[in-house]
């Protein structure tokens, strides 16, 4: 709910109606809520309730920024690593995306958190991996795949990583890694004039 933002940054969440929603008692939720807090996905308000994080674009910049260089490192790290399944199958969802005339924004969401798992969850590094986990969790609550302009240059991008990564090509991966990321940076500036 908070990924699709159907919960916006910023909303008081309120228990009962969400514990309605989804057909469960408020206990489970509660501790749900716990989670998400521990992931930085919500936070106590003063008044004992949660809220959804807010980001705003000044967050989401510097969490890319600081991923333009934690991310690339991660890919080279993840060279010979991966799975050529893990590969193929991150390469098929791609390529059917791309094929559809109208891709819905989660779709996107799961193609981009598919290919960066594939060099994140493989780097051998747990801070590494932790330390960007936590950055992205910055960028998807700001909500950077529904910018429509970007999904085609997005699934270009994803496919030069997974390119690079099959080929086991250290400075490839880095260098499409690092593309992805300033592209969605500059994107990101555009947003502010």
């Amino acid at each position: 709910m908070i990924y699709q933002h159907r919960l916006k940054g910023g909303e008081i969440i309120v228990e009962a109606r969400i514990a309605d929603m989804l057909g469960i008692s408020r206990t489970p939720l509660r501790e749900a809520l716990q989670r998400l807090e521990g992931e930085g996905l919500v936070a106590k308000a003063s008044n004992r309730s949660f809220v959804v994080r807010q980001v705003d674009l000044i967050e989401y910049l510097q969490s890319l920024k600081v991923l333009e260089f934690l991310e690339p490192e991660a890919a080279t790290l993840a060279i010979g690593r991966v799975h050529q399944s893990a590969l193929c199958c991150v390469r098929a969802e791609i390529e059917s995306a791309r094929a559809e005339r109208k891709v819905p924004p989660e779709t996107v969401l799961q193609i981009e958190e598919a290919v960066q798992g594939l060099y994140t969850d493989h780097c051998g590094n747990s801070a590494l991996r932790q330390t960007i986990r936590s950055l992205r969790i910055a960028t998807r609550l700001f909500g950077e795949m529904r910018w429509s302009g970007r999904r085609e240059k997005s699934f270009g991008d994803h496919l030069a990583i997974v390119d690079a990564l099959e080929a086991e090509d250290v400075k490839r991966a880095r260098r499409a890694v690092q593309q992805h990321l300033k592209a969605l940076h500059r994107h990101g500036l555009s947003l502010m004039s």
